[in-house]
C-alpha cells in the first residue's frame, strides 16, 4: 500500500524539479484545505493529493476547492 506522504514527496520533488516553490501546508485556520501550496513566476496553485484508487474528498476538502476556484485560484487533485 502506497502511502500519500510518499505520494507527496514524489510530487514536491517533481514540482520543484520544474521550478515551483512549494509548501506542505499542515495546519491552517481553515480546515479541508488543499495539502500543497505551488509558486512560481507570480503564479500559484494548490493541490490536493489523495491515494490513487482509495483516496476520497472529503466533504469539506469539496467546499474548500470549490471556494478557492470560485475566486480564481487553480486547484488540482493529483494521485501521482
Amino acid at each position: 500500500m502506497i502511502l500519500e506522504s510518499s505520494i507527496q514527496s514524489k510530487i514536491i520533488k517533481r514540482l520543484e524539479k520544474e521550478g515551483w516553490y512549494v509548501i506542505k501546508l499542515i495546519k491552517t485556520n481553515k480546515n479541508g484545505i488543499p495539502d500543497l501550496v505551488c509558486f512560481k513566476n507570480g503564479q500559484f496553485k494548490f493541490i490536493e493529493v489523495k491515494r490513487p484508487h482509495v483516496g476520497v474528498l472529503s466533504e469539506i476538502q469539496k467546499y474548500r476547492i470549490a471556494e478557492l476556484q470560485k475566486i480564481g485560484i487553480e486547484v488540482k487533485v493529483l494521485t501521482e
